[in-house]
């Protein structure tokens, strides 16, 4: 698709207007143009092609002009004329975590850096301290940036990565020659980031199989094909290896090839101790194959149960398999429901009854629309008169969808440097459910905030409780222990935020929740239908923290969601 490609041109043409300093709106409309197209699940040439990009919200008419020309020639040749007027550098630097535009034409002019080298020379010479502007806090700031960007380097986010490997999957299922079919690695184990994309396969013809793996529309190079392994580059970028495995050891390659390498060490310690070889071919007692067809009969045959794919990381799951008390980790279907979801009343690019319509292809029982608040301008918030129109429309479409689902009148409250809310308590207590979150002051200790935020009875999640973003932002400094205790202790519910580039909390965090009791809200903080999907991301974080389905506040009935906030409220002693 050329999606990525074109958001990657507008994202670029809003850096370069950026740097040299034109109207914020301009660089607003690029920025919003180049999210929109990177989210959509739907090919832009496909929706040129249908004359649909006029349905596009913020897509007006010189964006569609610009967009056609990208798709009839390759490019823009107006972009072209204005990136020759910037160094080419200045988009490597910009790729590094808490430098933006400005910044980056600062230390151009005044110290000559064009490269990521140059940028460490003068921090090593601390030249960057003499700038207007620059203290030792921003320059550490800086500093930690780069060894973000350097970490990260190759590395894929577990969106990116789900989503190229899942299309690649189903598109293989449908070929006659293809039995068998799983992603393998570190996707299907769920981490946040990923190496490459690993699939294996298995079915009548071993040379078809790769054959059709080759020839998929999406594939843009292919780097190496064998009888049993090709590599490929897809549209996105990416690279994708696909193995064939014979049918008899299908389940000991898919075991060998998910890992991690921590829980495959482990486990072939156990096969040593009891006189058993394992390798990606099977189960062997000396000479005899045990085992190997399925995962379950490689690990049965060890006395074991089977660990999921997604806490295989040698953290206790192989011990508890043995004792045969591995956790029923909540399920990929179990949510019923979305709570933090941003709607064309706020920043969202979709209605209201866009939404009711996806969440009852996915099966849902509620999903709560919740708008920013007053304060976050740059979103769009809605002052307490447009709020109270907004819920107007939920009530009309409750009254429209009856009981085939109930949409929840929420906001995603911003929690104000001081600890206290954008909203008063007496807006707050006419919504269902409310979300509350910081988006501001990220360098700074926000435990206390967050404590105060969630000792308001209205109160009922805190969104992306860390504020980072993968690869981006490490998140504000926080005592995540103290944050548990107080939303155990008070009725609050911590939110797992699935949007591709949060993934907050991470699975670490939820595994604590998990042992201390507290709630967690797996929602996926949509600003279009087609992010509604990353909800899988978010429930394979919880489930990377042991997380069960009781852990779930919106795996629960309405009924029983509604008692979570009527609850919290009586034990402050509001209604």
């Amino acid at each position: 698709m050329k999606n990525k490609e074109l958001a990657e041109i507008f994202d670029k043409w809003a850096d370069i207007l950026e740097f040299m300093g034109d109207n914020p709106y301009h660089i607003r409309a690029y920025r919003n143009a180049a999210r929109l197209i990177r989210d959509l699940s739907e090919d832009i040439e496909l929706l040129a092609k249908e004359g649909k990009l006029s349905q596009l919200p913020g897509i007006g008419q010189r964006l569609q002009a610009k967009i056609l020309e990208f798709l009839r020639t390759g490019k823009i040749s107006e972009f072209e004329k204005l990136k020759s007027q910037v160094p080419d550098t200045i988009f490597t630097l910009l790729e590094i975590p808490g430098i933006g535009p400005k910044t980056v034409k600062l230390l151009y002019e005044k110290l000559g850096v064009r490269s990521l080298e140059d940028l460490k020379r003068a921090i090593e010479r601390g030249e960057l301290l003499k700038l207007p502007g620059f203290g030792p806090k921003k320059v550490e700031k800086i500093k930690k940036g780069i060894e973000l960007f350097e970490k990260s380097g190759g590395r894929i986010l577990l969106g990116v990565a789900v989503f190229i490997a899942d299309r690649i999957v189903n598109q293989l299922k449908e070929h006659s020659a293809v039995d068998r079919i799983s992603v393998c690695g570190s996707t299907r184990r769920m981490k946040e980031t990923v190496g490459d994309i690993d699939i294996l396969a298995s079915g009548k013809n071993n040379l078809e199989i790769i054959e059709a793996f080759v020839n998929l529309p999406n594939v843009k190079e292919v780097l190496w094909k064998g009888p049993k392994k090709a590599t490929v580059i897809v549209e996105e970028g990416e690279q994708v290896d696909l193995r064939v495995s014979e049918p008899d050891s299908y389940g000991a390659a898919l075991q060998y090839f998910t890992g991690s390498k921590a829980h495959n060490i482990h486990l072939r310690t156990i096969c040593l101790k009891l006189g058993y070889k394992l390798n990606e071919y099977g189960l062997f007692k000396g000479e005899e194959k045990i085992a190997g067809r399925t995962e379950e009969e490689i690990y049965s045959a060890l006395g074991m149960d089977t660990p999921p794919p997604e806490i295989r990381e040698d953290t206790g799951e192989i011990e508890a398999a043995l004792e045969h008390k591995l956790p029923k980790l909540v399920g990929y279907g179990d949510v019923k429901g979305d709570l933090h979801l941003h709607s064309n009343w706020s920043d969202g690019a979709s209605t209201i009854e866009d939404y009711v319509k996806k969440a009852l292809e996915f099966g849902y029982k509620y999903i709560a629309i919740t708008d920013h608040s007053k304060s976050l301008r740059v979103a769009n918030g809605l002052s307490e008169e447009d709020l109270l129109r907004r819920n107007y429309e939920i009530d009309k479409l409750n009254e429209k969808y009856g009981n085939r689902i109930r949409i929840l009148k929420g906001t995603e409250v911003d929690i104000l440097p001081d600890g206290s809310l954008d909203y008063p308590d007496e807006i707050l207590s006419q919504l269902d459910f409310v979300v509350a979150s910081i988006h501001s002051r990220f360098n700074q200790d926000n435990t206390e905030r967050l404590i105060k935020a969630m000792n308001n009875p209205y109160v009922n999640a805190i969104g992306h409780p860390t504020g980072r973003i993968i690869g981006q932002r490490e998140g504000y400094k926080l005592d995540i222990e103290k944050i548990m205790k107080t939303a155990l202790e008070t009725g609050t519910a911590l939110e797992v935020n699935s949007y591709y580039n949060r993934l907050d909390l991470k699975d670490s965090h939820c595994r604590i929740a998990v042992k201390l009791g507290v709630k967690l809200v797996v929602s996926t903080d949509s600003h279009h239908i087609d992010h509604m999907w990353m909800i899988k991301l978010g429930i394979g974080t919880a489930r990377r923290g042991w997380a069960e389905k009781k852990n779930i506040l919106n795996a629960y009935s309405l009924k029983t969601l509604m008692k979570f906030v009527s609850d919290k409220r009586k034990k402050f002693g509001v209604r």
